[in-house]
């Protein structure tokens, strides 16, 4: 017996999502079409555009997808222990372990990141999702049972996400160059949890 349109949306909408992922990471965000999202997920344009509105739009679903996959697996690494004061440092540590793991995500991000910034609109949606990411970091570090930091949990979560990609993208140009510096990842560590230790004494 078929499946309803409702049943079958889920199956749509991931099949759509995994072919955006696989094609976007392999050629880049402006270089892959809709009909080449379309064509590889076995669907017709009719299909996606009853789902996403634009490219914009399916970008942003996937990196809901990340954001959650990325959140779920520092609340998991944090949960076995009470975090210590050292807790940004701990999440930049866990950020910095995924690089290579999320090499292709980065710079899909960065790509469409360039492109919401030519785009007004699109930034601003974009900001919206980003946010989600900065809100579960600032959970995980006012988790923290003694934090007695002057500096806002907020402006925290955002350098260590500043931090972050300006560290993956150095490290990416300069590996390209094949001659990749010491990275001085300690004094990164050194310079959030000076931040959060701000005011302790």
């Amino acid at each position: 017996m078929p499946k309803s349109p409702t049943k079958r949306r889920p199956l749509t909408v991931a099949a759509l999502n995994d072919s955006a992922l696989a094609l976007f990471t392999e050629h880049g965000f402006h270089a892959t079409s809709i009909r080449d999202i379309v064509a590889r997920a076995g669907l017709t344009r009719g299909a996606f555009y009853s789902n996403y509105q634009d490219k914009e739009e399916l970008f942003l679903a996937l990196y809901d997808q990340q954001i959650d996959r990325l959140l779920a697996d520092l609340r998991a690494a944090f949960a076995d222990a009470a975090p210590g004061q050292d807790v940004p440092s701990r999440l930049l540590r866990e950020l910095a372990g995924r690089r290579r793991e999320d090499e292709g995500w980065f710079l899909l991000s960065m790509e469409f990141t360039l492109h919401a910034a030519r785009h007004p609109e699109v930034a601003r949606s974009l900001a919206e999702h980003e946010a989600r990411l900065v809100d579960g970091l600032v959970e995980l570090i006012e988790a923290t049972p003694d934090h007695t930091s002057k500096v806002h949990p907020r402006d925290l979560a955002r350098l260590l996400v500043i931090l972050h990609e300006g560290a993956t993208a150095m490290r990416l140009t300069e590996e390209a160059r094949g001659e990749l510096a010491e990275f001085p990842e300690e004094l990164l560590h050194q310079v959030v949890d000076g931040l959060f230790h701000a005011g302790a004494r």
